[in-house]
């Protein structure tokens, strides 16, 4: 089976009867997608996120996306803590995510807006921490900022945070300083792309215990649902990512490692209840 460890169920993309939709077509035993991870992106989605994980049987994670660190008041943090301490005991609750540093969008790159990205990471590894609680982190061109508040915050006192590195897309160096504390590496659509060598060299030659497979859907679509903005102006649509795309971006990194989809579906699993541990229990109960 297979655990889709990050995509945004909620998006619009998908409208709330869609996402049933979605994930059953995942769950079905053509496609063996056991669990999704569901993370929230602010605190406008905290509820959705939470509620639609139960209606569909999958997992969820709360935090705020620095995308949405410009818009979020100013009590955003305390309504996080809030929000961890009120649904400490829900066994689908995951992970604190997703969280971290964008340094792709111009405008989050300016020094003040840097630093109100920073201020909003650090704060939620703290409480990530306090509720001990794993981490769902961005490191859109940002690996090296997010691993020196790693280094600070989650290696303070006993233990380390741990959890994932979604979307990774560094250099082998981060890779292996996020595997020295602990993460496992999400590997998604991007990988899928011939032109990505990079991306795919790390993918075959990484060890295998430090991956994990997501699809980020709707987003970070796989290159058989891609249309270039030629193809799009001449009328093709760009196809919408989704969690039962994710045994064939499996096969892609199976096809890299020169393994059957079979073990290395296995693999991926293992490694995700060890990034994200509450979601053993929730496996057993789907599988069950």
């Amino acid at each position: 089976m297979w655990i889709d460890t990050h995509c945004h169920l909620d998006a619009q993309e998908f409208g709330p009867n869609h996402a049933l939709a979605l994930t059953a077509r995942a769950k079905a035993a053509t496609e063996n997608v056991a669990m999704c991870v569901i993370p929230a992106v602010g605190v406008f989605n905290f509820d959705t996120v939470r509620q639609l994980a139960h209606r569909t049987g999958d997992a969820y994670a709360l935090g705020i996306h620095p995308l949405c660190v410009p818009s979020a008041a100013d009590d955003a943090l305390a309504q996080l803590d809030a929000a961890l301490t009120r649904h400490r005991d829900d066994p689908r609750l995951v992970a604190v995510g997703e969280i971290g540093i964008d340094q792709f969008v111009p405008a989050l790159a300016e020094p003040a807006m840097l630093a109100r990205q920073q201020h909003f990471y650090r704060a939620q590894l703290k409480l990530a921490r306090r509720h001990g609680l794993p981490v769902i982190v961005h490191v859109r061109r940002s690996a090296d900022l997010v691993l020196k508040h790693l280094r600070a915050v989650g290696t303070a006192g006993e233990g380390e945070l741990g959890g994932i590195a979604h979307a990774f897309n560094g250099s082998a160096q981060q890779a292996e300083a996020f595997i020295g504390l602990g993460f496992k590496l999400g590997f998604g659509g991007a990988m899928t792309f011939e032109p990505a060598r990079q991306l795919r060299r790390l993918a075959a030659e990484l060890p295998l215990d430090a991956l994990v497979l997501e699809t980020d859907a709707p987003d970070i679509p796989p290159h058989w649902l891609y249309a270039t903005a030629a193809e799009r102006a001449e009328g093709k649509p760009q196809g919408v990512n989704s969690p039962a795309e994710l045994p064939r971006i499996g096969g892609v990194l199976a096809e890299l490692r020169g393994l059957a989809p079979e073990p290395l579906a296995a693999a991926t699993t293992a490694n995700a209840l060890v990034a994200l541990p509450r979601l053993a229990a929730l496996l057993r109960e789907t599988v069950a």
